[in-house]
């Protein structure tokens, strides 16, 4: 008898980099690829009237599990596509292919571990084992220079520690075939009306990028942008950009879905370095990869704080509110703030948001509305293309000052950020049409207009454009900002 053993596929949505994958091919007779979408990651999210997981999400993941399946069939193989609970149908799959064991990626929180211990217990009964291979990060849990109850609070003492002790493991090649059983059902690729979603969303002609899942779209981007382009000479100077497709790398979408490794960027990145050019640019792309290893392992180590109110400090003096209107003004760009408007109406309409305008919109939902910060989580849950649970839940936990920041009550003027980095208002502009005809010098304050210059601009507040939910004069006086 073969041995056989079956590979679940999560958000490793990827044969190079993959150790779980590449371990199960060369430890199996025969392998049996997975994936297996759960229906209740896209029911509505309790009372706010969105779901779990929105369209641009679904649409990703659907491109992504597609292309995984062609990869993995011009290697002689087949992706298995299932529908439903996991641990029950993986369980199913591998009691009834009788295979000697499970294999699949190490996830971190709280839902993902809850789905391996339900996994698990199903296995036990059956004598199979369920192994688990950390493939998400750029440097390696186990070899981090401390244990991770003892991982620094502070961004900053732990990018120093890794730099000077961590060693990055090199990448693993992807499988040169694939042997598959064949008796196995391969299943169909659910469609978006599938999770009810109307199936013929066009996208939005303003949106910076036209993002497709896969593995295939992933690795074009990474040779684009720091081969083809050179975009990685200048990363530092234009990461803070809004409006295009390159003033960043937008790799944060495939790292999310495990379509792009993080150590294959850091290898390209490196021999970027040594055959072009080493400077502070190429670095930051690789400090960025290490803020997002930092929230992984922070998730890691205080579990289910993450998504409590009181975050991973357990700040329980902080309150709340819990007003629903005022949050549906802030989720559908309707705040009378331009420059917090335009941000949200670009994430609605594409499920992507510069970093510098999630830092905003975060901040004044939660520092100038008072807002449970849960709600703006789970609402870039829903929403956002790039959406990675761990970076997502720990910048949250960080803006509303219940996570790792530093800096105590860190505060964004939204005025001087809006004028700083949309000194034009090119990006406003751009996102809320019905005030393009404001000049630059007045737009971020456009509740200002006198009646004369409302008509004078084709504006109408109050009615075209909504009064502001917040005085926006109160950013004109002196006070801390960032």
């Amino acid at each position: 008898m073969p041995k056989r053993i079956l590979y679940w596929f999560r958000n490793d949505l990827r044969l190079h980099d993959n150790e779980g994958f590449a371990r199960a091919v060369a430890d199996a007779d025969e392998v049996l690829p997975v994936f297996v979408f759960n229906p209740r990651l896209f029911a509505e999210v309790h009372n706010l009237g969105f779901k779990k997981t929105g369209i641009y999400r679904a649409s990703f993941l659907l491109e992504s599990v597609a292309d995984l399946r062609q990869s993995i069939r011009a290697k002689g193989g087949e992706l298995i596509i299932r529908i439903g609970e996991p641990a029950n149908i993986l369980a199913e799959l591998a009691e009834s292919a009788d295979v000697a064991a499970v294999y699949a990626s190490k996830e971190v929180t709280q839902e993902e571990t809850d789905a391996e211990s339900n996994l698990s217990k199903r296995l036990k009964p059956l004598n199979i084992d369920l192994d688990l291979f950390w493939v998400a990060t750029l440097y390696h849990v186990r070899d981090l220079p401390f244990e991770i109850s003892k991982l620094p609070d502070i961004f900053t003492q732990f990018r120093t520690r890794i730099e000077k002790y961590g060693k990055v493991r090199p990448t693993i090649p992807a499988p040169e075939q694939i042997r598959i059983m064949s008796e196995v059902e391969a299943g169909d690729i659910p469609t978006l009306a599938t999770f009810g979603f109307a199936p013929d969303v066009a996208p939005d002609i303003r949106a910076a990028v036209p993002f497709k899942g896969g593995e295939t779209v992933a690795l074009e981007r990474l040779n684009r942008y720091v081969w083809e382009r050179e975009l990685i000479r200048t990363y530092k100077e234009t990461r803070n950009g809004m409006l295009g497709e390159d003033y960043s790398s937008k790799f944060s979408a495939w790292l999310a879905l495990g379509c792009l490794s993080p150590r294959l960027i850091y290898e390209e990145v490196k021999r970027y370095e040594d055959e072009r050019v080493k400077n502070e640019s190429t670095y930051w792309l690789i400090f960025e990869l290490l803020w997002r290893d930092f929230f992984r392992f922070v998730a890691l180590r205080y579990g289910t704080r993450l998504f409590k109110p009181s975050g991973i400090r357990h700040d329980f003096n902080r309150k709340w509110r819990r007003d629903t209107d005022v949050f549906i003004r802030w989720a559908e760009g309707e705040t009378g703030i331009p420059f917090v408007d335009a941000n949200m109406r670009e994430m609605n309409a594409t499920g992507f948001m510069s970093n510098r305008g999630r830092q905003n919109v975060g901040s004044f939902l939660v520092k100038d509305l008072g807002i449970d910060w849960t709600w703006g989580a789970a609402y870039f849950e829903s929403l956002l293309v790039d959406y990675d649970v761990c970076s997502n839940w720990g910048n949250w936990n960080y803006v509303a000052g219940v996570g790792n920041d530093p800096r105590e009550d860190r505060y964004f003027n939204i005025y001087s950020q809006a004028t700083r980095y949309d000194e034009q208002g090119d990006y406003v502009k751009h996102w809320l049409p019905e005030i393009a005809g404001v000049p630059a010098d007045k737009i971020h304050l456009v509740s200002n207009l006198t009646r004369a210059e409302q008509e004078q601009f084709g504006v109408a507040l109050g009615d075209t454009y909504p009064l502001p939910i917040v005085n926006p004069n109160k950013w004109l006086r002196p006070e801390k900002s960032h």
